[in-house]
């Protein structure tokens, strides 16, 4: 897949485990592994703007574009 999901970076930076992550965003933890593993084939702009609420970042920082 062309883009790569920088999550795992976000999270490090804001020093903010994947359990607190899940439960301010209000998503389970699997759900949230997955999406920061790269394995979520899409994501909904509502969890996009949670996520980035809580890390105080901009969509641009959470996901890459990768040319093949």
């Amino acid at each position: 897949m062309a883009i790569i999901v920088r999550l795992d970076r976000m999270m490090a930076d804001r020093k903010i485990s994947l359990n607190d992550l899940a439960e301010k965003v209000e998503m389970s933890n699997v759900n949230l592994s997955n999406l920061k593993n790269g394995k979520m084939k899409g994501i909904r702009f509502e969890t996009l703007d949670a996520i980035c609420e809580v890390l105080d970042c901009q969509p641009g920082d959470l996901l890459e574009y990768e040319k093949k």
